[in-house]
């Protein structure tokens, strides 16, 4: 069980750092804050996977993780939230 959890993690935290490739493109190209506030953010979500399948996959009672996250969706909510702030204005 340990190896495939540690595989997902690992399939996890890639998806996470393409995605945030992919938005650091879009930012690149079009300037907009909104997609580096989605590339920040799931960069994050890849390095709280890599970090959880690198110390412990199955123990995920670590609060530096959930630290990761949270701070990932919080700058997502932050994003969402500037960009329909600076459109409403």
């Amino acid at each position: 069980m340990h190896d495939a959890t540690v595989f997902l993690q690992g399939v996890c935290s890639s998806a996470a750092l393409v995605s945030g490739l992919l938005f650091f493109r879009f930012w690149r190209e079009h300037r907009e804050s909104l997609f580096a506030y989605f590339a920040v953010a799931f960069w994050l979500m890849a390095l709280s996977w890599a970090v959880l399948a690198v110390l412990s996959p199955t123990d995920e009672n670590r609060p530096y993780v959930y630290g990761l996250r949270l701070v990932a969706s919080l700058l997502i909510i932050a994003g969402i939230v500037a960009r329909n702030r600076r459109d409403a204005g």
